[in-house]
């Protein structure tokens, strides 16, 4: 890899992983569509779509674990809703990503453009009072969360993302977990979630080392940043911004179906 390349790899990994720390997203709503055309556009050899997603995958994983460790002495990690949530979601997506290999390509892209439609609906509803309470008192009801992240789990892992971008949505409106545990909690179960899908891309020999180590680096840099500079912002500020992304990605995904 030349210099340049790995500079604007770089470049995309940090941008995408200090957005992912900021509102508790994995992040490859960001970084899958800028590794797909930013490097081809540039002049660069273009990474095909497995290419990107397995050095997404192996991204996310250090990207989130980044963003939980600026988070570790925050108190706004909620250990209970991580157990039940992040086991849940573990156990869904390893379902999915079995069963993805008996379903077509056009059906996954499908299942990931409702997914991101009901997550724009999600954010922009109403949360009263949501951010009134203090974040010890994020009470939840413990199998709901459950059954909730295992069935985001199975879908997440029939189009192999990590499912924070439906889990965030869920966990404001549904759980009514305040934004900042939400988000700091949320990365925490992406973690989890990222698991699966970053062995199973490692196994089926996926990932280009070069870049993701690339990515990697940026990851482990810019996502913490990304974490300190989100506790210090409005609550409602990072919604806008969260909700502005899922609603970017929902718009591209049905263009692409249509």
């Amino acid at each position: 890899m030349s210099i340049d390349f790995i500079i604007v790899i770089f470049l995309i990994g940090f941008v995408g992983s200090f957005i992912s720390g900021m509102v508790g997203i994995g992040g490859s709503i960001i970084k899958y569509p800028m590794l797909l055309y930013i490097p081809s556009a540039l002049g660069y050899v273009a990474f095909s779509a497995h290419e990107v997603s397995g050095i997404s995958a192996i991204q996310v994983f250090f990207a989130t674990i980044a963003g939980v460790w600026a988070y570790r002495k925050s108190g706004y990690l909620n250990k209970t809703l991580i157990t039940y949530m992040g086991g849940a979601i573990l156990v869904g997506s390893f379902i999915g990503g079995y069963g993805s290999t008996l379903i077509s390509e056009g059906t996954i892209n499908i299942v990931y453009a409702v997914l991101a439609t009901i997550a724009v609906i999600m954010m922009f509803l109403p949360k009263k009072n949501l951010d009134d309470r203090p974040a010890a008192e994020g009470m939840f009801n413990k199998w709901l969360a459950a059954s909730l992240a295992f069935v985001v789990g199975i879908a997440a892992g029939i189009v192999g993302a990590a499912g924070a971008f439906i889990l965030v949505p869920i966990m404001l409106v549904v759980l009514k977990i305040p934004t900042r545990m939400t988000i700091a909690t949320s990365l925490a179960i992406t973690f989890i979630s990222s698991i699966g899908s970053t062995i199973g891309k490692i196994a089926t020999d996926q990932i280009l080392y070069g870049p993701a180590a690339v990515m990697i680096v940026a990851s482990i840099l810019a996502a913490p940043l990304g974490a300190k500079l989100g506790q210090k912002m409005n609550t409602k500020y990072l919604q806008w911004i969260l909700a502005s992304l899922i609603l970017a990605t929902a718009i591209k995904i049905w263009l692409d179906i249509l």
